[in-house]
């Protein structure tokens, strides 16, 4: 039998390559290959191999030890190579001394032995070094261009190490003419600007530590033969994001077809001055046809998942205005090309669009023009679409909560991004996965009865230019090892926030994703929530569920609704508020998340973002840190959130150093989000290095938090800015806004801890009202600045830290006296006074200011029911002022206050609310400290009978009160009005 198997095979070989004629080809010619790094150049019989040094760090690097050599293994040449024709060769590389290497560094004076497919032919090439720098990667957006077409060329380059100081020449071919004007460019991530504004590009906040002053800057200039050449100086490539470089060449048209060569090269300033070859990857070639191009499908990019009838039924398409606006058709094949047939549809010529209805479903359509006469006469290229949902077990998934299904999720998601876009089905079943790489235009559904569940062995951090050992295992505030490198973004935020990678869904620089469906998605245990992550084995760090790095057109959540989502406390359970006013308990539609690690998202410099109909903790409350993280990101909407339970945040926007710049924030929707949290429902920050503005919060409803319900800081000088809560900004408010078991109902604050590059600390020893404080302070970023705070009609009961977090046999513990408990907090920050410092205070900050104030706060219809409990003694605290690395509420002790504390405002108004306490409180109602303007009116309050003074004043200025009523000890008895003062 083994015999005639044998026989069999051998004379299927035969009618392989004889009866059909296919010889082995005898081919010895070598080329690049797509991994093409160390490769120089190819010549007759050489290779040439580039050498030098570079800085690498992994978490596992000890410190100061990531200077590792760039010399190519025998392994790293063998696949940076390929054959010129595509046929299969076989290498080896063989020693001075004739010994065949199969592992260690290639040497000069080795030798490549390539020998061809068919066995018999062989050729070698002598391998020689020289000092240079590891190849880049050149891509163009469209491989095609149409002739007579106006278009915009987009060239995308990334160097290939990093450095600080780098200098890249982008080669351009004739008929390329970029100007400052007509071309922009995004340097690793920054934002597009014209090359005229490049020099002035913000470099976001940074302290006079940081050496750089300038994105970079561009000189261009243009051969005799017509091509040109772009030259970007002074460029930082230490931050790795993604491509290094992005150039849009607009209004390019070029006259005649051919094949037209892009060429760039890059030099590296440390540790060595070495530069690129230009040869390999770092050429892309763009091909210009004379037959439409750039036919293209345009993919929905609409923020809210809505599936109707047409959704896959329909669709429309795109290309470059051509002069041939007559006999044009659109064509379409449902076998992948074989065969094709005219289509109906509606063809605008003139506009370059196509759309085309009623398409069967569940099918693989290809499409294409057809340009019957004139200059463009012939066949366009091909465009796809499948129009259903495209089911992933068709991938081969197994879905059998058994084997690890990530290899085959990414490569369907990689397919539906081929294809130009899609939708992937996950059906019923658990899908195990480590890290699956979203890809732009892939919408990931999961279905009501799947569960996609990680599991570990995801992708590991990412290398870095930059050593932090000290701190990789978790940020200490206090100390000063942060600081020792200013231009070290790594050590300015906490561990999960610099590393992207270890994560259960990644993407960096995408558009148009999502996840959505009414399923599960579940870190099972397998996602660590802790800052000492890295210490885990290496198969152990992933602690987010969705990472998403310069993402723009992002949706996360469940089924869409258009009711708003509220909570019933007799049942503990949200419920959406049906157009009859009932309560309607079916949130079946809620896309469900558990156990999500340090983040449920992590997005960095991301916009355009909607997260909704959210249900966290239904299955398990354990394991899960942040919920929702916005670090740098702008327009978004976060709407009908339900968290049963988090220990920290479930709302958080804020801007750190993590991309290696800063990033400002802006114009935030939040609306409908109910939790309890060991930290905080909502916060703005505490990760605050870049201004944060226009957040308007509408209809919360916090169960528990024990820190703060609504929390405001800039700890890091940023400028905070216009937040509202309960202004109907977001829609109309359908209820008040109610806060129970928080520590604190509001903590708005000011520090300076100075978590941007290039700041600068040193440790002094002052006294702080009567205090001995040794500690850091931060001698070169201005003090951050928050302004214009609207909060309204909000019932505040239960002012306790009494979270659930933490506790599995009750839902939340009475008051008992142990918890901590605040008063409603507005602090700004006051730097010691020169004559309290020992030797002095012997900086200034660059703005010259002394003290950060709170501008503008204002509180209407805000209802505060405190425990109460404290003894007159406590009208003497003296809360210190909030140091480096203290933004939190406990900080600032016990308040002399029990209704409203504040400290360092300007512009301080309090109307139509009232403060009362359960157990007498015989603090100040409120305490003004250095309060510089307070309107005051039409409040109802209770006064301690064993404390005369209802308001508190120190070092208060301009303070207006009018309508305010009090009554003695307890509500209700002997109402009394409080003068009216002005």
């Amino acid at each position: 039998m083994n015999k005639l198997i044998v026989a069999i095979l051998f004379v299927a070989q035969l009618i392989t390559y004889n009866t059909f004629a296919i010889p082995l080809s005898s081919s010895t010619t070598i080329g690049y290959g797509i991994k093409n790094i160390h490769i120089a150049q190819i010549n007759t019989n050489q290779i040439v191999l580039v050498t030098g040094s570079t800085y690498r760090f992994t978490v596992d690097t000890p410190e100061d030890k990531g200077l590792v050599a760039t010399q190519a293994t025998v392994s790293e040449l063998i696949s940076e190579i390929k054959s010129a024709d595509g046929s299969r060769q076989h290498y080896q590389v063989i020693s001075k001394d004739g010994t065949v290497k199969s592992a260690g560094l290639v040497q000069e004076g080795d030798v490549l032995k390539v020998t061809a497919q068919d066995g018999n032919t062989t050729k070698k090439y002598l391998i020689l070094l020289r000092a240079g720098a590891l190849g880049g990667k050149l891509s163009l957006t469209q491989s095609q261009i149409t002739q007579q077409t106006t278009k915009t060329i987009t060239i995308a380059y990334t160097a290939g190490v990093r450095s600080p100081d780098a200098t890249v020449q982008l080669f351009l071919p004739k008929g390329i003419e970029p100007s400052l004007e007509n071309t922009s460019i995004n340097v690793i991530g920054r934002g597009f600007v014209k090359l005229s504004e490049l020099s002035s590009q913000s470099i976001g906040r940074v302290g006079s530590g940081y050496s750089y002053t300038q994105v970079g800057n561009v000189v261009l200039s243009k051969s005799a033969d017509g091509t040109a050449l772009i030259t970007l100086k002074h460029l930082d490539f230490r931050p790795a994001n993604g491509a290094d470089l992005i150039i849009n060449i607009n209004g390019v048209r070029l006259k005649d077809s051919g094949n037209l060569t892009f060429k760039a090269i890059y030099t590296t300033d440390q540790p060595n001055v070495l530069s690129s070859a230009g040869t390999g990857n770092e050429t892309a070639v763009l091909k210009v046809t004379k037959t439409i191009a750039d036919f293209e499908r345009v993919v929905n990019r609409n923020l809210a998942y809505q599936e109707s009838q047409q959704t896959y039924t329909s669709t429309s398409f795109k290309w470059a205005l051509i002069s041939d606006t007559k006999n044009i058709q659109l064509q379409s094949s449902i076998n992948e090309g074989k065969t094709w047939s005219t289509i109906a549809a509606v063809i605008d010529a003139k506009k370059g669009t196509a759309k085309v209805i009623n398409l069967k479903p569940n099918l693989l359509y290809s499409f294409r023009l057809l340009v019957k006469d004139g200059e463009h006469k012939g066949f366009s290229n091909q465009a796809q679409f499948y129009t259903g949902k495209l089911a992933i077990k068709k991938f081969g998934v197994n879905a059998d909560d058994q084997l690890d299904d990530t290899q085959k999720i990414d490569e369907a998601i990689a397919y539906l991004n081929k294809i130009g876009g899609g939708t992937l089905w996950f059906s019923k079943g658990t899908y195990l996965v480590k890290t699956v790489h979203l890809q732009s235009n892939v919408y990931l559904f999961i279905d009501k009865e799947a569960t996609i569940k990680a599991v570990k062995g995801a992708d590991a951090p990412e290398t870095t230019w930059f050593s932090d050992k000290k701190y990789r295992s978790g940020l200490s505030p206090t100390a000063i090892g942060p600081y020792a490198d200013p231009e070290n973004y790594l050590t300015k935020q906490d561990v999960g926030h610099h590393y992207f990678r270890n994560t259960m869904f990644f993407g960096e620089r995408l558009d148009n994703i999502k996840i959505i469906g009414n399923g599960r998605i579940t870190g099972d245990g397998n996602l660590v929530n802790g800052d000492n992550v890295m210490n885990n084995a290496a198969d152990n760090r992933a602690d987010k569920m969705f990472t998403l790095k310069l993402c723009t057109n992002i949706e996360i959540g469940g089924l869409a609704k258009a009711n708003d989502l509220w909570y019933d406390p007799i049942k503990d359970e949200p419920y959406y508020i049906a157009k009859d006013g009932t309560k309607d308990f079916n949130v079946e539609n809620m896309l469900n998340i558990d156990r999500a690690g340090h983040f449920a998202l992590l997005a960095t410099g991301s916009d355009s973002i909607h997260v909704h109909n959210t249900y966290f903790g239904k299955n398990s409350t354990s394991n899960v840190r942040d919920i929702y993280d916005f670090m740098a990101c702008n327009e978004v909407t976060v709407t009908n959130i339900y968290c049963k339970v988090s220990s920290d945040d479930i709302v958080k926007p804020g801007s750190d150093c993590s991309l290696g710049f800063t990033r400002p924030a802006h114009n935030y929707k939040v609306r409908n989000i109910i939790g309890d949290t060991n930290c905080n429902l909502f916060q703005i920050g505490s990760e605050t290095a870049d201004d944060i503005m226009d957040i308007c919060v509408d209809n919360i409803y916090v169960l528990g938090a024990n820190k703060a319900g609504f929390s405001i800081s800039t700890n890091d000088g940023a400028h905070i800015k216009n937040i509202h809560l309960n202004c109907g900004h977001t829609g109309s408010l359908h209820s008040r806004s109610k806060m129970f078991r928080s520590t604190t109902p509001f903590f708005i604050s000011i520090s300076n801890r100075g978590r941007i590059l290039g700041a600068e600390v040193g440790k002094y020893a002052f006294t702080d009202n009567g205090v001995k404080h040794d500690e850091l302070l931060v001698k070169n970023v201005n003090i951050g600045l928050v302004e214009n705070i609207i909060i309204n009609g909000v019932d505040i009961a239960e002012v306790y830290g009494g979270s659930s977090y933490g506790d599995a046999n009750i839902r939340w513990k009475p008051y008992d006296g142990k918890q901590r408990k605040a008063s409603p907090i507005i602090a700004g920050y006051k730097l010691p006074d020169s004559s309290e410092v020992v030797g002095g205070l012997d900086f200034k900050l660059p703005n010259g200011k002394h003290t950060g104030y709170i501008k503008n706060v204002s509180f209407t219809d805000v209802h505060v029911l405190v425990k109460g409990g404290n003894v007159v003694a406590d009208t003497l605290q003296v809360s210190p002022e909030l140091g480096v690395g203290q933004y939190n509420v406990s900080n600032l002790k016990v308040q002399p206050s029990y209704g409203l504390w504040a400290r360092h405002v300007m512009g301080l108004t309090v109307k139509k609310s009232s403060f009362n306490y359960e157990k007498r409180d015989s603090r100040y109602v409120m305490f003004l400290d250095d309060v510089i303007g307070a309107e005051l009116s039409e409040l109802k309050m209770v006064k301690p009978m064993d404390n005369p003074t209802v308001i508190g004043l120190k070092n208060a200025s301009q303070v207006k009160i009018d309508k305010i009523f009090y009554d003695d000890d307890v509500q209700g008895k002997n109402p009394s009005a409080l003068l009216k003062l002005n």
